[in-house]
């Protein structure tokens, strides 16, 4: 039986769902909370944070940690923190070029490789295949 693919709405729709069914289940958890004290059950369901907050950072301390990441990035990348020039790319080495020479030795050490290695497993290459490999 093949398996569907998570799409990215199918995700988004299931969280969704899952999110609804944990409201759900929260208030209800008020409820019953509220039968043990002996409240009404909307008040209890009220007092219940529904989300957290995340931690409170000062203007001062925000300041310090982008200004402690820039120089980390900075550090990184080798530039200094004050320097607000563009930096010029460093320029890169030419292409390095293969001679006629070069290459022909390439060739003939492959040449020579693959015949040894034909002739430790004893198949020689047939003469017409020899021909057949020049022509085309």
């Amino acid at each position: 039986m093949p398996t569907a693919r998570l799409t990215t709405e199918v995700i988004t729709a299931a969280i969704q769902g899952f999110e609804q069914q944990k409201v759900l289940i929260d208030s209800r958890i008020a409820e019953l909370r509220a039968m043990m004290s002996g409240d009404s059950p909307e008040s209890a369901a009220v007092s219940a944070p529904t989300q957290k907050t995340g931690r409170k950072i000062s203007a001062a301390a925000r300041k310090r940690m982008s200004e402690a990441q820039r120089k980390r990035w900075s550090d990184s990348a080798g530039k200094s923190v004050s320097s607000s020039s563009p930096a010029t790319p460093e320029a890169s080495k030419p292409k390095r070029k293969l001679s006629a020479a070069g290459k022909a030795a390439i060739v003939a050490a492959l040449k020579k490789r693959w015949a040894a290695k034909r002739a430790e497993t004893g198949k020689a290459k047939p003469a017409a295949a020899k021909k057949a490999d020049r022509t085309s």
